[in-house]
């Protein structure tokens, strides 16, 4: 559990959501404290068109400004943003972001809402888009959207999903997720398909976002770390949901994650108390109750203190 990365999406899956447009000053406030909690990533934005998704219309300008504050403050996670189409890779590239994201949906109904492709087009459009930036020098990582079931279309044969990770592999990609963009994913079945995958591969890095629609979010995350799963995505008070899923239900609350994971002795190096005070922030910012539980109800003393 030492090589557990946490990948933090709030600034991205979790603003994506909101109407109420977040300005890139409060953002840069918001990425100035997760710079200081010692996350290892952070996703800044997706670069799509300013229309259509308001709320990332500055992520070429976070770009710019974000990697020099880094530095300034000591802090350097790595950067990263999705890309759904070649025009946004461009844009990505154009502004040095060093890790890109993108992905399939395992639907067809998502696929098409999603990217206006089929899950066959949008697979092969992506393999292309993941060679240019493997050969830019770009790390890279892949994921199989609604890998767990579909708001409209109900299970994901998980056939599908691997003959989508088939793909990916022999396309040379080596790192790849599995996101549950639905909120359907059960332990058992997370543990079965990430076990399948990291058993097509010794050197394949798996990572995985799981919503929580159901409040199943941190119970799968248990499950894919017992399937060998190293990077886990999460957001800021549980904020977020994918606009093109029939119902959807925030992410993986970060500080729930951390302090799961501190209550087993991991990743006691990253600071709870400031993604606590953080969630609270966001919660004041938007007015209203956040997801999630221990940024309303403090957390734990750590597990070593308790008697045996």
């Amino acid at each position: 559990m030492t090589e557990i990365v946490i990948h933090e999406v709030g600034l991205r899956d979790g603003l994506q959501m909101e109407q109420q447009v977040v300005s890139t000053e409060q953002k840069l406030r918001w990425i100035q404290s997760l710079l200081e909690s010692g996350v290892d990533i952070i996703q800044l934005g997706s670069f799509v068109h300013p229309l259509k998704v308001p709320q990332m219309a500055d992520t070429d300008e976070l770009f710019k400004r974000v990697p020099a504050s880094a530095e300034a403050s000591g802090k350097r996670p790595v950067l990263s943003a999705l890309v759904l189409n070649d025009r946004g890779l461009d844009r990505g590239l154009a502004v040095d972001v060093e890790m890109f994201c993108m992905g399939v949906a395992a639907s067809e109904t998502h696929s098409r809402k999603n990217t206006g492709r089929s899950v066959v087009e949008a697979t092969e459009q992506i393999i292309c888009m993941a060679q240019r930036a493997l050969g830019a020098g770009k790390r890279l990582q892949v994921s199989v959207q609604s890998a767990f079931g579909c708001g409209y279309e109900g299970p994901v044969p998980e056939s599908r999903v691997m003959g989508i990770v088939r793909r990916f592999l022999d396309g040379g990609i080596r790192a790849i997720s599995l996101a549950d963009t639905a909120g359907h994913a059960v332990p058992d079945r997370v543990e079965a398909l990430f076990g399948a995958i990291l058993d097509a591969g010794d050197d394949l890095e798996c990572a995985c976002h799981f919503h929580d629609t159901y409040g199943l979010a941190l119970a799968n995350t248990y499950a894919a770390l017992k399937a060998g799963v190293k990077y886990f995505e999460a957001s800021v008070a549980g904020l977020g949901g994918c606009p093109f899923t029939a119902r959807a239900g925030g992410n993986l609350c970060t500080e729930d994650l951390v302090h799961y994971l501190q209550q087993t002795g991991a990743r006691r190096d990253i600071d709870l108390d400031r993604l606590i005070a953080l969630a609270k922030d966001v919660g004041a910012f938007f007015g209203r109750e956040m997801e999630g539980s221990v940024h309303k109800v403090g957390p734990m003393g750590p597990a070593d203190a308790v008697p045996q």
